[in-house]
């Protein structure tokens, strides 16, 4: 059974700059995939020429994106990744909180390749 996994990383950018780069092929191949097409709802994420399908179950422009893995055999409101901007009413600071569902014995895995990733993304994104 998988389990919710979410993740906290300080952006030093607008949501204008970061969604993009969480919702577009252009944006998404810069950092998460090696390439990525879209077509109509369904994202081909590419890596080392393989693709691996996701549908986009919701969005909110500047807000969020929630994405399904095409293969995953579970109901939709537990197999799915999401990419979600939030802003600190107090400080107006941003932060991306990454959600995804993971078998317990893989969720330090999981998270050290979400770290890796962000760390890519803001490497992109210059903060």
């Amino acid at each position: 059974m998988k389990n919710k996994l979410v993740l906290e990383y300080p952006m030093n950018c607008s949501p204008l700059v970061l969604y993009p780069r969480l919702s577009t092929p252009g944006g998404l191949s810069e950092w998460f995939a090696d390439d990525v097409n879209v077509e109509g709802k369904f994202f081909s994420f590419i890596w080392d020429k393989v693709p691996q399908r996701a549908e986009v179950l919701q969005k909110r422009e500047n807000s969020f994106i929630r994405f399904r893995w095409e293969n995953e055999d579970n109901d939709k409101d537990n197999s799915f990744f999401e990419f979600r901007i939030v802003t600190d009413e107090l400080t107006n600071e941003n932060a991306l909180m990454v959600t995804d569902f993971v078998e317990d014995s893989e969720k330090t895995e999981t998270a050290d390749l979400w770290t890796s990733q962000i760390s890519s993304l803001k490497r992109c994104i210059g903060v």
